[in-house]
């Protein structure tokens, strides 16, 4: 009888999301072109140019550094704006309120935003470090492949951190007040509270949402797209940005099937990295 009621989700979630990613791979091994649009049985040729490829690395490392970097932003970020914003503050309520306002924004709009904020003349980040005397003239910030990736990480970052302030202070405000007041009381300090007490308590949210925004980074495609497209040379591609720059803009469909099926790969491979992390920090404790 379980396995009756279970039946109708799982036949909805293998046809919305295990069959779509059998197919995809199915194309990678044809080859398509714009001008030879029937498909063509290559096999695994695709994959072995991929992995014979420098771009195809370079891809993979500019992925992984821009997922690490995001979600470790966003993570630590959105932790200490939670524990602020857990604190009673004056206007806490419109505190809160105002902290959701980049996340709500459409991905497209806060791009164009940073953008105009990254303008090598124009732009507000210039402007402010001129002033400080930190640089002499405008930095083209998305235009140089030594600051393009930290510039659209950065973005990122503003983009999304409310919704993990949203999440820890959820936890927060879950925390048992009463060992807070033990360990006050035993005299420890506020950092030893917060290490010894606060943290072990909202751990587990913050490994669901670690995972979670691990896996909504590494897929991300508006800020990066709209901020560089992939560039300068390639040094903000990503996987979603190559699939669609291959599959949209050089119409070979096999290869961007390609590009997805090893974006799959590599995302699992990385989760599973993190949870086995996890896992033995947890038997170590």
């Amino acid at each position: 009888m379980a396995y009756g009621f279970m039946l109708p989700a799982a036949i909805l979630v293998a046809g919305l999301m295990y069959w779509p990613m059998i197919d995809t791979f199915r194309e990678s091994l044809y080859a398509t072109t714009f001008l030879n649009p029937n498909p063509t049985f290559i096999g695994l040729k695709t994959y072995e140019q991929l992995f014979g490829d420098s771009t195809f690395w370079q891809i993979v490392r500019n992925s992984i550094i821009w997922t690490i970097g995001v979600v470790f932003l966003q993570n630590v970020g959105g932790f200490l704006i939670a524990l602020l914003l857990n604190q009673k503050l004056p206007g806490q309520g419109i505190l809160r309120s105002l902290i959701l306002l980049p996340w709500v924004l459409p991905g497209v709009v806060a791009a164009i935003l940073w953008r105009f904020m990254y303008d090598p003349q124009l732009g507000l980040i210039n402007s402010f470090f001129m002033r400080l005397g930190i640089v002499e003239h405008g930095v083209g910030w998305l235009a140089e492949p030594s600051t393009a990736m930290a510039a659209v990480i950065f973005a990122a970052f503003w983009k999304g951190f409310p919704f993990s302030t949203v999440v820890f202070l959820a936890a927060l405000q879950n925390v048992d007040q009463e060992q807070v007041e033990a360990a006050k009381i035993d005299g420890a300090g506020s950092l030893r509270r917060l290490f010894d007490v606060v943290i072990p308590a909202i751990w587990p949210v913050a490994v669901v949402n670690v995972l979670l925004t691990t896996i909504l980074t590494f897929n991300y495609f508006d800020i990066i797209y709209v901020l560089t497209r992939g560039g300068p040379l390639n040094a903000t591609a990503i996987f979603p940005t190559r699939i669609y720059e291959v599959g949209f803009g050089q119409f070979k469909f096999g290869e961007a099937a390609a590009y997805g099926s090893l974006s799959v790969l590599v995302l699992v491979l990385f989760v599973g990295l993190l949870l086995l992390v996890q896992r033995r920090q947890v038997k170590a404790a």
